[in-house]
């Protein structure tokens, strides 16, 4: 692990990303938090008082390139943004609702990159989140998976493209994180019951089991250019 630095995480606020600030942040990083809604980002500065927030919106390039100057040299930046939308069968997959999708989670973590990098420590580090939908084959998740293989279609060029700096993304497959809050309650438990039972690793991940292997990307100086699957196997398997 690297030493102790500067962590911006953009999309802290909530689920993955606030889980990978809390750890950063145990570990001894200065660590600030990004997102667009208020009320989250009070509320997650209150569940971990050694996190900074700031109100910034991954897609507003110029918000996030003043803050970033703000806490230059920035050593890790993690980038967590992402959005509800993007699944659904292909005959009656709603575009734009897809392009909605593709702005909220690639252009707004492709934005967040472009306007942080100036301000990003010569060997510091970039890591993304995408999902394993970009590689696994669940009907319905076409417009999703390409979002998914967008973000990680950075990855391998931008690795060289701005060596020494690292570029990893992480890809998780299940998480019990609040993406899944527009099902009810009873729904999501049914379904994440199912999905567990045909999963390899037997199990739904935790936004800290996740997190923990978004802290490896970000630190582990011998890592870049690479894509870490986090998800109990899904990739593997037929899923409901």
């Amino acid at each position: 692990m690297t030493s102790p630095g500067t962590v911006l995480v953009v999309g802290g606020t909530s689920g993955i990303g606030l889980a990978t600030a809390r750890q950063l942040a145990a570990a001894g990083h200065d660590v600030h938090i990004a997102g667009r809604n208020a009320q989250r980002l009070e509320r997650a500065v209150a569940s971990c008082p050694e996190l900074t927030g700031h109100a910034a919106d991954g897609a507003d390039a110029a918000a996030i390139g003043q803050l970033a100057a703000s806490l230059a040299p920035v050593a890790h930046l993690i980038v967590t943004v992402s959005g509800g939308e993007g699944v659904g069968p292909l005959d009656g997959l709603d575009l734009a609702m897809l392009r909605r999708a593709f702005e909220a989670k690639f252009w707004a973590q492709l934005t967040t990159v472009q306007a942080a990098l100036p301000h990003l420590a010569e060997n510091g580090s970039i890591t993304l989140v995408s999902a394993i939908t970009a590689r696994a084959s669940m009907p319905g998740t076409a417009g999703i998976a390409a979002v998914n293989a967008a973000v990680e279609a950075l990855v391998r060029p931008l690795a060289v493209e701005l060596a020494p700096r690292r570029v990893n993304a992480v890809s998780p497959g299940f998480v019990d994180t609040p993406w899944w809050d527009a099902l009810p309650e009873d729904a999501r438990r049914a379904y994440f019951d199912a999905a567990a039972r045909a999963l390899p690793a037997r199990q739904i991940a935790s936004a800290d089991q996740v997190a923990e292997v978004v802290v490896l990307a970000a630190t582990n100086p011998n890592i870049t250019g690479t894509v870490i699957e986090t998800d109990a196997g899904a990739r593997l398997v037929s899923l409901p």
